[in-house]
């Protein structure tokens, strides 16, 4: 199998320098159909790349020619090249793809081409598909999905409504009053990480120890992942159960986690808190969130303006800055009211949703501390 995943990787390395070298003047760069013409040269050429699977060959230039439509889309950025230890998978199609079979409760096998019958655990059901990948993290594990469009969750029916805040200190705040964070390390693991990765910088490279270290470092990142992949898809299956609404900030999360280290001619300021930030808001899966509850309760998610949600006041519609005296902590000026201000900030993303928040021009939106007109009889 890892034999299959050099050569998928070889492949696509080759389709993304082919790419690369396109100009005007030397014509259009072939398709796939064009370029599993010159995998066949190529397979007859270099005995090595013969010894492999066809099929995984394929699906690798398959693959590619799908990365490149999403790019043209305008959906995806543009292929790049795969490293070894990083980006280590392959696929299967066709007939040899449904070969899969139930060998115990909790133990499946599949059929892989060059390798024979190899057991996985059966940890949910299988369901019908027509293609399965493979991969392999950096931890040194293996995975085999089955490619298939799941059902939607059904409704509950019942008009309940939430609103979601997402933060950095509180991963998700509801409307209800339910704080929820995406759980990480333990302490002994944090610890255990900055212990492996101060032993990782003097290791010299290449040597056998650097190696074991990395692995050992990789398995600890994983657990990481691995928890907050399973917060964020409990969640979302939580919310997209219990609620018929579910109102959400409308937050770039691509952009607001771009580095800021700039260039040499234009460097970045305040770079390392920028980075900090970055890894909060990417720890606390802030997209992977919206992105599977978009999934499970499609039509169902609605994103609203995240402008003054968290400094207005859920009670008197009062917007102003100073009222949140701490990260935790929302004092209203004018009327007095107290709550916690990721709390506060997700009730007002749901009246927002809903068409209930307190407006002072009578527009929608909320409007800024500039331009915001006295509040007379207007409530919420």
């Amino acid at each position: 199998m890892l034999s299959h995943c050099a050569h998928a990787r070889f492949v696509w390395n080759l389709a993304v320098e082919q790419q690369n070298m396109y100009t005007p003047r030397k014509g259009p760069v072939p398709g796939f159909a064009g370029q599993c013409r010159q995998l066949t040269e190529a397979r007859t050429a270099f005995g090595w790349l013969a010894a492999g699977s066809q099929t995984v060959q394929q699906q690798a230039l398959r693959d590619f020619a799908q990365a490149m439509a999403n790019f043209f889309r305008g959906t995806h950025r543009m292929p790049r090249w795969r490293k070894a230890g990083i980006d280590e998978g392959f696929r299967i199609v066709g007939a040899q793809a449904q070969r899969v079979e139930r060998v115990s409760k909790h133990v499946g096998r599949v059929w892989v081409p060059k390798a024979g019958w190899i057991r996985f655990r059966w940890s949910r059901r299988t369901p019908e598909s027509r293609s399965y990948r493979i991969t392999r993290d950096r931890a040194g594990r293996w995975f085999v999905a089955f490619a298939a469009v799941p059902e939607p969750l059904a409704a509950p029916g019942t008009g309940a409504e939430v609103g979601v805040d997402r933060g950095v200190a509180v991963s998700a705040a509801l409307s209800t009053g339910e704080l929820l964070s995406v759980p990480g390390l333990r302490p002994k693991e944090a610890e255990r990480l900055a212990r492996l990765q101060r032993k990782l910088a003097k290791a010299h490279k290449g040597s056998n120890r650097r190696a074991k270290l990395k692995t050992q470092i990789a398995r600890l990142h994983a657990r990481e992942v691995d928890r907050r992949k399973d917060w964020a898809e409990q969640t979302s299956t939580g919310l997209a159960r219990e609620f018929d609404l579910i109102a959400l900030e409308a937050l770039p999360v691509k952009a607001m986690t771009r580095s800021a280290r700039g260039t040499a001619e234009n460097p970045g300021r305040s770079v390392r808190a920028k980075a900090g930030l970055n890894r909060g808001i990417l720890a606390s899966a802030w997209g992977l969130l919206a992105r599977r509850l978009g999934e499970k309760a499609p039509g169902r998610v609605m994103t609203v303006p995240a402008e003054y949600t968290s400094v207005r006041c859920n009670t008197c519609g009062e917007v102003d800055r100073s009222s949140r005296e701490s990260q935790a902590l929302s004092r209203c000026r004018a009327c007095g009211h107290t709550a916690n201000a990721d709390v506060n900030a997700a009730r007002n993303i749901l009246d927002l949703a809903a068409g209930r928040a307190v407006i002072a021009r009578g527009g929608t939106g909320l409007p800024g501390p500039a331009n915001r007109e006295p509040q007379h009889s207007h409530t919420s």
